[in-house]
C-alpha cells in the first residue's frame, strides 16, 4: 500500500506521540509498503526531509507565521481548524504521492480532511489523544463537563490557557471540526479502550465504519547507542524514574509533593522537555535531564527501581509504562485512563487515583520498603511489555487499513444518525 500519515509533529521533536508516528511509519517501510509523512513545519529543520526511506513534507500553516498564535515556544502546533495554506499544501502532497490510503493524527487533520472533501481518497483518523474533542487537548475538565466537552463547559478552561481570542478560537475550531472529521473519515483507530470510547460517543458515534484499538509499540531493544555522557548524570545509588514532558498535566508537581513528604527516599529522576507550566524548582534529591534520546531513556529504566506515571489527566495509553515494562520495571500509573489498559493493579504494577498526592506517596513507599514485590511485578511486567511490540500491531494496522479502503471503495460507511 502506499500510506500518507498526517501528524502534528515528527522527529527531530520528542513526545510519545511523535516517536510512535516514525516507529510506524519506518517498520511499514520494512514490510514493503511505501509510506510518506505530513506533518507541521518546525523553525530551523527542513521542509523537505528523507527519513530512512519515509519522505517527510514538513508543511507551513497561516499561524507558524506568527509566534502570537503559539502556546508553546518550544515548537510549532497548527491551529484546531482547517487552516488554507496547510489544506493546499497537503492537497498537493496527495496529488503528488497518489496514496491509497491518509491515515491522520491530532489538529492538522482539519486541514487533510478538507483537502480529500473531493478526492476518492479513504481517511482513516487515528486517536492518539483528545485533541479532536477538546480544545486543550487534554480532557481536564471531564468530570466538571460530565464527560460531554460543549461550548460553554469548555470556554472558561479555554480562554484561560489561552486567553480570550484564541481560546474562543479553539473551542469553535475543535467543536466544528468534528463535523467536517465525520463527514470525510472511513476508518478509526485508537490507542487504547478509554479512548476509544470517548471517540465513539464524541467523534464517530453513528458512522458504521472499521474501527480498531491499536496500542503503540516499542522497539524491543531500545533503537541505537545510549549516550555515555547523560547515562553518567544519573544517580550512582537505585532511583525512582519519571519520564515524560514536565508538565502540570503529567502529574509533575503532585509527584515532587509526593516525594518531599517520603522520608528516606532514594533519588528521583526527571527525564522530559520543558514546557510553559514545568517546575521552577526541583527539590533535594531530584535529578533533572531534558531532552534525552529514547535509546539513553531505555538504558536508564534498566537502572531505575521502579517508574512513576502520574498524570492528573486521563492518560490516553502512556507509551512510557510499556517501555519501562520491557525493562522489566513496575510502574505506577493513574486512573482513570489508558493507563489500565497495561497495568494490572498489584500484579505488574500500582494504579492511584489521579491527583492524590497522598496514595501516589503510598504507593511509591510500598515500592520502595518491598524489594521482592519490585522483583515479582517486574517480572511480570516484562511479559506484559511482549503485547507491546511492532509485529501484532503492524498486522492489525494493516488489516485497518485494508477494512477502511474496502468501506470507501464500496460506500459502506452510513450514518446512522445524528
Amino acid at each position: 500500500m502506499r500510506v500518507l500519515l498526517v501528524t502534528d509533529s515528527y522527529w527531530p521533536l520528542i513526545g510519545g506521540a511523535t516517536r510512535s508516528t516514525r516507529q510506524l511509519a519506518r517498520h511499514l517501510t520494512a514490510r514493503g509498503h511505501v509510506v510518506a509523512v505530513v506533518t507541521a513545519w518546525q523553525s530551523g529543520v527542513p521542509e523537505r526531509d528523507d527519513d530512512g526511506g519515509v519522505a517527510v513534507f514538513r508543511i507551513r500553516d497561516l499561524t507558524s507565521r506568527t509566534t502570537r498564535l503559539s502556546a508553546d515556544p518550544h515548537r510549532h502546533t497548527p491551529p484546531p481548524w482547517p487552516d488554507p495554506e496547510a489544506t493546499v499544501r497537503i492537497s498537493c502532497v496527495v496529488r503528488r504521492f497518489q496514496p491509497d490510503l491518509v491515515h491522520s493524527y491530532g489538529w492538522l487533520s482539519y486541514s487533510c480532511a478538507l483537502a480529500l472533501t473531493r478526492r476518492r481518497v479513504p481517511l482513516l483518523l487515528s486517536v492518539r489523544d483528545y485533541g479532536n474533542i477538546c480544545p486543550l487537548r487534554t480532557l481536564v475538565c471531564h468530570e466538571r463537563c460530565g464527560g460531554r466537552p460543549g461550548l460553554w463547559a469548555c470556554l472558561p478552561d479555554s480562554t484561560r490557557f489561552y486567553g480570550r481570542v484564541k481560546g474562543t478560537l479553539a473551542v469553535v475550531g475543535v467543536r466544528s471540526g468534528r463535523r467536517l472529521l465525520r463527514a470525510t473519515m472511513h476508518g478509526e483507530h485508537a490507542v487504547s479502550t478509554y479512548v476509544a470510547d470517548l471517540a465513539c460517543t464524541h467523534l464517530s458515534g453513528g458512522l458504521d465504519l472499521p474501527r480498531a484499538v491499536i496500542p503503540d509499540f516499542h522497539e524491543r531493544y531500545g533503537g541505537g547507542e545510549a549516550d555515555a555522557a547523560i547515562l553518567a548524570q544519573l544517580p550512582a545509588v537505585p532511583f525512582v524514574m519519571f519520564v515524560g514532558a514536565l508538565r502540570r498535566i503529567k502529574g509533575v508537581q503532585e509527584l515532587l509533593d509526593s516525594y518531599e513528604s517520603l522520608s528516606d527516599a532514594p533519588p528521583l529522576v526527571l527525564i522530559g522537555t520543558r514546557a510553559p507550566d514545568s517546575p521552577e524548582r526541583y527539590p533535594p534529591g531530584v535529578t533533572v535531564l531534558y531532552d534525552v534520546p529514547n535509546a539513553t531513556v531505555m538504558e536508564a529504566w534498566r537502572r531505575a527501581m521502579f517508574g512513576v506515571a502520574p498524570s492528573t489527566l486521563p492518560e490516553p495509553l502512556g507509551n512510557v509504562i510499556h517501555e519501562a515494562m520491557s525493562a522489566g520495571r513496575a510502574v505506577i500509573g493513574t486512573r482513570p485512563g489508558g493507563h489500565s489498559d497495561i497495568i494490572e493493579h498489584g500484579h505488574n504494577g500500582l494504579l492511584v487515583p489521579s491527583g492524590d498526592v497522598s496514595a501516589l506517596r503510598d504507593a511509591m513507599r510500598r515500592l520502595i520498603d518491598d524489594h521482592d514485590l519490585r522483583a515479582h511485578m517486574g517480572a511480570r511486567a516484562r511479559v506484559t511489555a511482549d503485547r507491546f511490540t511492532p509485529a501484532p500491531a503492524l498486522e492489525r494496522f494493516e488489516s485497518l487499513y485494508g477494512a477502511t479502503i474496502r468501506a470507501a471503495k464500496t460506500g459502506t460507511v452510513r450514518r446512522r444518525g445524528r
